[in-house]
């Protein structure tokens, strides 16, 4: 069943068949570093969420997206258009290399799938897919999103804490710099559950880790 629901001055068109707004993609949209008139793409965009709440932090910005499936797909298409926001959906896989353009983007913005196949929690079949890599390794996500940054772009994605050594590395393979991290946890007697973390392409080492972020002093 197909819902709209408001945020600040826009609204997000959203299905229950499909991955619904959550806390990551709160939380991403918050962290990742924006600017007015800033190209941005969202890598596995959904219904185009995290362009909706970018929207609400910066203006003029071109928001495209790429997404395999097509029902969700045509919702980020009709969230970008009733909002009157700048910017394309296609339907498709995000690891082909003619899906947009190679060095075009100031930001990159992705909330993958946390878990390797056949690993993690177990979810219903709405979820399954965004939940483990079956379609996209984090390999491949890191490497789809490398070239389609400029020199100096942002890649910024949300992820299991756990996972964080699996991260850094795929980052670091494809010249993308980790610059920011910030730890998540649900309160601060428990270890943290998700890392936000930010790269940039062909950036100088040297990571800034940011403070834990407390949900329960945020949400």
């Amino acid at each position: 069943m197909e819902r709209l629901e408001r945020i600040g001055a826009l609204t997000l068109r959203q299905d229950d068949a499909l991955p619904l707004l959550g806390t990551d993609s709160l939380l991403l949209s918050r962290f990742a570093t924006v600017r007015p008139r800033a190209r941005v793409l969202d890598l596995g965009c959904g219904v185009g969420v995290l362009g909706i709440l970018l929207a609400q932090r910066a203006g003029d910005l071109t928001l495209d997206g790429v997404e395999r499936n097509p029902q969700a797909a045509e919702l980020a298409r009709r969230n970008l258009e009733e909002n009157g926001l700048r910017g394309s959906i296609v339907t498709g896989d995000l690891r082909e290399r003619s899906v947009f353009s190679q060095g075009h983007y100031d930001l990159i913005v992705s909330n993958p799938p946390y878990f390797p196949v056949h690993s993690g929690p177990a979810a219903s079949r709405r979820s399954a897919e965004a939940r483990n890599e079956g379609c996209c390794t984090l390999e491949e996500l890191c490497a789809a999103a490398a070239p389609r940054l400029k020199t100096g772009g942002r890649f910024a994605l949300v992820y299991r804490a756990e996972r964080l050594t699996d991260l850094l590395c795929a980052l670091r393979a494809q010249a993308l710099e980790p610059k920011r991290l910030r730890l998540v946890q649900a309160r601060a007697d428990k270890p943290p559950k998700l890392v936000l973390l930010e790269a940039v392409r062909q950036g100088r080492p040297g990571l800034k880790t940011e403070p834990v972020l407390l949900l329960n002093e945020t949400i």
